[in-house]
This record gives structure tokens, C-alpha cells and sequence, in this order.
């Protein structure tokens, strides 16, 4: 029995290898059920899944419109039956101006029958502005939403641009699910903070260089770095050492770091975040309704580079290079496409700067095999990074620090055959970014933290469980000359209990199983808490209160 379980969730999960769709909440197509009717959806929970359950929707909270005008685009409107992406152009709208107080982008999906979890992009004008993934959808078929925030990329949105959109599918005469999507822009009039949207949003050429303006006074690197491609790395948090008896090898065990470099000088690190796609743990029965965090959400991540701005302002191409350390040699599966934000200085033609520290710490990373009947691998990895630099603008020198340090601790456990197959992980990602120059110096401090309990067993009669939890949480923290200014909380967890019956026909898997996500977003800018519960694919619960 070696081998099944992982290469049931390879086969769960039929996700692009190449370039793929970044940040706002999912929601139920039809009218989302309250509290108040959760008695009365009680009474109809059915003993076991049947060909039918509640739409796909998160506890994440929708995203806020202004009370102004507002016009609406069309991006795409298509279906996707093969890996063939959709192209079209997208137009500036005429009643709304060209400057936004917000741009909303709105993804609407349908699909029914039987189909994989799939992964997708959608770029305007070559910057990607959304990474999703699909649910896996019931014989009577879902419907689902996406709404993202994009804002940031008004920039582009100011003239017309080419459209490539795509999310990979297969339909034969078993998986019969034809993915019908439609992706539309919402703009809003009214002008944003400036320091919030970017001059201009850059992608690098065929050969990964970038030129920037030379006025360049601030640069933020967005990458969407996805684990994919139905191979090992997909799962990359399960991989072992070679060592180790297990189907997903790695010469130096599990752990795995984002970097970004500028002309091989490493500029950032990060943290992936362990992304569980909904045919994830060999068990769809944990997400047909509530997905884990970002499944359908995937975060950019994001590098401050003003440090780099006096090097790279000098009108030359430089080579931007993004890797996945940990990944053995020659593996593909992941996928990271960039987008440069940059803002400009208005007064300058020419913004001049340099480069001051760039300090790496030493890569820590130990993955230790112990065997035994209960076979165990466990990591213990960590790495630092600090960058500083200034640039010389209209208002005055303005030096930037930013300091991150990442760690990851797991325990991978698994049996023979790996008929059980458990792993107790958790990611830091700590990021401090101090500003400093014409007023008192800014720092934001964000300390972010993933974690990953759970596992998968095989009775003797044949039958799959999974128990999973999941959490995504950040704490950030702004202060000006060491004065507390503002603070957040973010803490969305995701818990799962799901059974069938292995290698029967669908309508005989016998599945049963619940799931729950709370959602709580609190600070110095009010408070959000949402919590869902459901039961063999109703929802039974969705409450609301701080």
C-alpha cells in the first residue's frame, strides 16, 4: 500500500507547472445563511455527502466600496475545458475618470459533474493581478466568487492592455467538470492614498531583468510563489530527506525558502505559505464548502527593495532572479511570477542612492530521520536577512532597514505503507521595516506565523480519515519614533474531520465529515470575527460579533 496516499493527493491536485492567479475574500454565490437558520439546517443534515452541498464560501469579511460612483468592466467571460488560455483586451472606462479611490476585481465560477482542484492566473497588460484556485464541484454542480482588492495596479489599469487568463482543466469522459468563469473590474472614483498605489507596476523581460524609472523613490516586489504541478513539491512540507523511507524525497528534508536576488546579490527572503488546495490530504470531503486559508486566496509575497533603488536607478537593466531553496536539483513544481511596485519622485529626473548592509546570516537547516515502526523526520530550520540603503529625493535623504528572519519546525510521522502519514509544523516569517527621513522615523513590524497539524490514516476496512488544522496569523505593529501608532491581529483557522470508503465508485465512498473556519481580524481599526461550521457539506453555523 506504499505510496497511496501521496499519490492520491497528486492526483487530487492537477495544477499548472508553469506561470499561474492574490488577496481578497471568497463568498458564496447564493444568500449566505445566518445564524438564526442554523436550527432548522441542523434537521437537514444528511447522514453521509450526497450529489449535492452548500457553495464554497470563507469567513473572510467582503471587501468595503466607497459610496461613490462606480463603472464596471468586463475582463472575461469564458470557459476553460484544456490548458488553452483565454485572451482578450481590456479598455479604460470613460465615466469614471482615470484615477480610483478603489478597484475592486470580482472572479464568478460555476462547474459541475466531477473535476480536480485546478490552479489559474489572470493578468492585465502582463502584471498578474490574481492566482486562484478551484473547488472541487458536486454532481449537481457550485458556484462560487472571488473578490480581490487590486487597487495597486491602477497604474495599468489607466490604458488599454492585453488580457491572458487561465485556469489548466481536462475534460474526458471521467472528469466532466467544464470550469465557467467570469472576471469583471468594479472602479470606484475618487483618488487613494498615494502611498498606498504605486506609479507604476513593472514586470521583468524574457530574459528576468528590470529597468526602473530613475526617479525611482520606493520599490516593493510582489512574488506568487506556488508550490504545484502534481508532483513531490506540491507537497514540499511533507518531503524527507533521502534518507528516509518516504515517496516524496529532498536531499535536505522539508524545508523551503523564497529568495529574491538583484544581479545574484540576495535582496529578500521569505516563508511560503504551506497552501492546502482543495483536493488536498487526500480527502476533497474536508472542502467541498469551507476552503483552507487562501486556497482560493493566494497572497503575493512581498520584498521591500528600497534598499536596491540607488543601484538599480542608474537607467540599466539588472537581473532579478526568484528561487525556492530546498528544492532538490533538476525538480520542477514551482511556480513564481513577480511584479515590480514602484514609486516615483515627482521633483527628480534622477533619484540617486546606495546600497549600505546587506548582511545574510547562515542558512540553518537540519532534518533529522529517525526510524523506527513509526518512522520521523524532524526540522528545525532557520535564516536571517538584513538590507539598508538610502536615496537622496526632493524631500531629503531617506534611509530604508529592513531586517527578516524566518524559522520552520516540524514533525513528519508516518507508518509502513504510510497507511498513517501525520505532520506538526510551523513557519515565522518576521519582518521589520524601518523608514527614516523628513520626520520621525516609521517602522512596521509584522510577525507572521503558519502552522499545519494533522494526518491521514488507512483502517483495515479500507477507509480514508483526515483531521487537519490549519492557521494563518499575522501581527502587525507601526510605530513613529518608538510612539505605538497602529496594530492588528489576524488569526484564520481552519479544522477538518472527514472519512470515506477507498476504491468503491463515488456514490459508495459512504463520506462523512465537518468542517470550520473562524475568521478574526482586530486592532486599532475595529474588530471582524466570523466563524462557519458545517456538516456533511450543509452549513450549519455562520455567526457573526466581536
Amino acid at each position: 500500500m506504499r505510496n497511496r496516499i501521496v499519490m492520491s493527493m497528486l492526483a487530487g491536485a492537477t495544477l499548472l507547472a508553469s506561470t499561474l492567479l492574490g488577496a481578497g475574500p471568497v463568498q458564496a454565490a447564493d444568500t449566505q445563511t445566518r445564524a438564526a437558520d442554523s436550527a432548522a439546517q441542523v434537521a437537514d443534515v444528511p447522514a453521509e455527502f450526497g450529489t449535492d452541498w452548500h457553495d464554497p464560501l470563507t469567513a473572510a469579511p467582503p471587501i468595503s466600496k466607497p459610496a461613490t460612483k462606480s463603472c464596471q468592466v468586463t475582463l472575461a467571460d469564458t470557459e476553460f475545458r484544456d490548458f488553452t488560455p483565454y485572451k482578450g483586451t481590456y479598455t479604460p472606462p470613460k465615466a469614471c475618470g482615470d484615477h480610483w479611490s478603489k478597484v475592486v476585481l470580482r472572479l464568478d465560477g460555476t462547474v459541475k459533474g466531477r473535476q480536480y482542484d485546478r490552479l489559474g492566473y489572470l493578468h492585465v497588460g502582463g502584471v498578474e493581478i490574481l492566482r486562484t484556485s478551484t473547488p472541487e464541484p458536486s454532481p449537481d454542480g457550485i458556484a462560487w466568487s472571488v473578490e480581490k482588492d487590486v487597487t495597486r495596479y491602477s497604474a495599468t489599469f489607466r490604458t488599454a492592455q492585453d488580457v491572458e487568463m487561465l485556469i489548466g482543466n481536462v475534460v474526458d469522459d471521467t472528469y466532466t467538470g467544464v470550469i465557467g468563469v467570469k472576471a469583471t473590474l468594479t472602479f470606484y472614483e475618487g483618488r487613494p492614498a498615494a502611498a498606498q498605489t504605486p506609479a507604476r507596476v513593472l514586470t521583468l523581460a524574457a530574459d528576468s531583468t528590470l529597468t526602473t524609472p530613475r526617479n525611482t523613490e520606493r520599490i516593493v516586489a510582489e512574488v506568487y510563489a506556488t508550490g504545484s504541478g502534481g508532483g513531490c513539491e506540491e507537497f514540499w512540507y511533507l518531503a524527507v530527506p533521502d534518507s528516509a523511507p518516504y515517496s516524496c524525497q529532498a536531499d535536505k528534508g522539508p524545508y523551503r525558502e523564497v529568495q529574491i536576488k538583484v544581479d545574484g546579490q540576495l535582496a529578500g527572503i521569505a516563508a511560503p505559505f504551506p497552501n492546502v488546495w482543495t483536493g488536498g490530504w487526500s480527502d476533497p470531503f474536508l472542502w467541498y464548502v469551507i476552503p483552507g486559508p487562501r486556497a482560493f486566496d493566494v497572497k503575493p509575497i512581498e520584498y521591500d527593495l528600497t534598499p536596491f533603488a540607488g543601484l538599480l536607478n542608474d537607467g540599466r537593466p539588472h537581473h532579478i532572479d526568484v528561487s525556492v531553496v530546498g528544492v532538490p536539483e533538476g525538480q520542477s513544481g514551482w511556480s513564481a511570477p513577480v511584479n515590480v511596485l514602484v514609486w516615483q519622485d515627482a521633483q527628480r529626473a534622477h533619484v540617486t542612492g546606495k546600497l549600505t548592509l546587506d548582511r545574510a546570516g547562515e542558512l540553518a537547516n537540519s532534518s533529522t530521520y529517525t526510524p523506527g515502526s513509526e518512522e520521523r523526520v524532524d526540522t528545525d530550520a532557520s535564516h536571517r536577512l538584513t538590507t539598508a540603503g538610502y536615496v537622496d529625493t526632493s524631500h531629503g535623504r531617506v534611509r530604508t532597514t529592513v531586517d527578516r528572519t524566518l524559522a520552520n519546525t516540524s514533525i513528519h510521522r508516518w507508518t509502513d505503507g504510510e497507511n498513517m502519514d501525520g505532520l506538526d509544523a510551523t513557519w515565522t516569517d518576521d519582518e521589520s521595516v524601518t523608514v527614516d527621513g523628513r520626520g520621525p522615523a516609521r517602522t512596521t513590524a509584522t510577525h507572521r506565523t503558519y502552522t499545519m497539524n494533522g494526518a491521514t490514516t488507512i483502517g483495515t476496512d479500507d477507509r480514508l480519515r483526515t483531521v487537519l488544522a490549519l492557521g494563518d496569523r499575522a501581527a502587525v505593529v507601526d510605530t513613529r519614533d518608538g510612539r505605538r501608532t497602529g496594530w492588528s491581529r489576524l488569526d484564520d483557522t481552519y479544522s477538518g474531520d472527514a472519512t470515506y470508503m477507498l476504491n468503491v465508485p463515488r456514490d459508495q465512498r459512504h463520506a462523512v465529515g465537518t468542517s470550520s473556519e473562524r475568521y478574526r481580524l482586530y486592532g486599532s481599526g475595529g474588530c471582524y470575527d466570523r466563524s462557519l461550521k458545517t456538516t456533511q457539506g450543509v452549513l450549519t453555523e455562520d455567526r457573526s460579533g466581536c
